[in-house]
């Protein structure tokens, strides 16, 4: 996959759609009642990338406040949707420790995995972060799980909804009608090939989730050292 021209394309067809109204706007985001949860493989970017990201989502919401914008402590790029979220999901009915040796059969060895945010991409509900990785490490680790995953017997839902290859990661959804469109739209623009940092990445994270990786809602399962 051309990640580049993956992004762009995805930022060319979805800018069109906020442009003209028909974008999706997330009425779940602040219910008390959502009950979608699963459980995730994901990596976090580093704390200086993290107040890069910060600086530039400060700008949106003074101009857009009505949004939902991710807190450095959820923002993440998933490895793998191990079980996509559900509603009723709980984490009684498996055995995590099934899931736990499974990923490490998974890893690779001295994976020297860097990834670098620069630039924006979008889809109809959301802002996203192009990530570029320096190597095809994640993308076997991924193939690995995929192959272990599908050899088990434990539930999961791997590339139910997509056979995820990218590196991006949510910053913005949408969960208003958008007041200023005209003057949000100029500051995605204008930050759609701002570099926000490249960093290392050491570890990897299994966690119990909620669909918007609310720190609040998510439970750290375990955590694997690259």
């Amino acid at each position: 996959m051309n990640l580049e021209e993956h992004y762009n394309n995805l930022y060319n067809t979805s800018i069109e759609k906020i442009k003209n109204d028909t974008y999706h706007i997330d009425t779940l985001i602040d219910s008390k009642s959502d009950n979608r949860f699963g459980i995730t493989l994901l990596l976090r970017p580093s704390a200086a990338v993290k107040t890069n990201i910060q600086k530039f989502l400060s700008e949106l919401k003074a101009i857009e406040p009505n949004q939902y914008y991710y807190e450095s402590t959820d923002i993440h790029i998933t490895v793998m949707s191990i079980i996509s979220c559900y509603n009723g999901f709980q984490l009684n009915q498996i055995n995590i420790q099934d899931y736990i040796e499974v990923i490490k059969q998974s890893l690779i060895d001295s994976p020297n995995i860097e990834i670098q945010f620069k630039g924006l991409t979008a889809s109809p509900s959301c802002i996203m972060l192009k990530g570029f990785m320096n190597n095809d490490a994640l993308n076997s680790i991924r193939d690995n799980l995929r192959q272990n995953f599908k050899t088990s017997t434990l539930e999961q839902s791997i590339d139910k909804r997509y056979a995820i290859q990218t590196a991006h990661a949510t910053i913005v959804r949408f969960k208003n009608k958008l007041e200023n469109k005209n003057e949000f739209l100029k500051t995605i623009e204008a930050f759609k090939h701002h570099n926000f940092g490249t960093f290392q990445v050491k570890k990897l994270e299994l966690v119990y989730n909620d669909w918007y990786q609310k720190e609040a809602l998510v439970k750290k399962l375990f955590q694997f050292e690259l």
